[in-house]
């Protein structure tokens, strides 16, 4: 029967599992009965998907990622390469712990770097930026860029994934390429003054 996803011929998927349509799966991936993955998601090679786990639309999962019971991807996210996200605290091969799995939350168009590590029960605000290798230890402000080992914000970055950088207007930051603008409205939280956040980015900004 015709599907309206793709799996490659090397993948497992486990039924039932709720899988949207356009999205693709790859070589050597496995996906566990009961998980679930939005429309137009592209899960890369060795993509492993545990049973339970929540994944939105247009989410792109780079090769060799493991998601565990736990986990919520929101629509729009980027997991790099190898990139971690762990769901017990004090695990031990002697002792079960299912029953204490913690909720990581990976938001709204949020990008993990390669080889990155988010420990479990922490939630990666929308379109914050994890650097490559960066291990995050708590909860992570919206448009944050975290870098480092543990993870500390050194920045801001926009919803296009540009660093941002201070303009003449009092307190205001504009995207390099895109020409969008955020404002700090309190200490640790960012704004985008022209978009709102559940709006797709505007079709001329595309190719930025």
């Amino acid at each position: 029967m015709d599907t309206p996803y793709y799996v490659h011929p090397s993948a497992y998927v486990d039924a039932p599992c709720d899988i949207g349509e356009g999205t693709k799966i790859w070589h050597f991936s496995h996906l566990m009965a009961n998980c679930k993955i939005g429309r137009g998601c592209i899960l890369g090679q060795n993509v492993h998907v545990a049973s339970g786990v929540v994944i939105g639309n247009n989410v792109k999962i780079q090769n060799n990622v493991s998601l565990y019971t736990g986990v919520v991807i929101e629509d729009d996210v980027f997991l790099g390469p190898s990139c971690v996200l762990t769901n017990i605290t004090n695990p031990r091969s002697e002792i079960v712990r299912r029953h204490l799995y913690e909720k990581t939350l990976i938001r709204k168009g949020a990008s993990i770097g390669a080889n990155a590590t988010i420990v479990c029960g922490t939630t990666v605000g929308r379109f914050a930026f994890i650097a490559a290798g960066a291990v995050v230890t708590k909860d992570v402000p919206a448009y944050a860029l975290m870098m480092g080992v543990p993870a500390r914000q050194t920045g801001w970055m926009s919803r296009h994934g540009y660093r941002l950088g201070k303009t003449s207007e009092q307190g205001t930051l504009v995207c390099p390429v895109s020409g969008l603008r955020y404002q700090e409205q309190v200490q640790g939280v960012l704004i985008c003054l022209d978009q709102e956040e559940d709006a797709p980015l505007p079709r001329k900004n595309e190719a930025a």
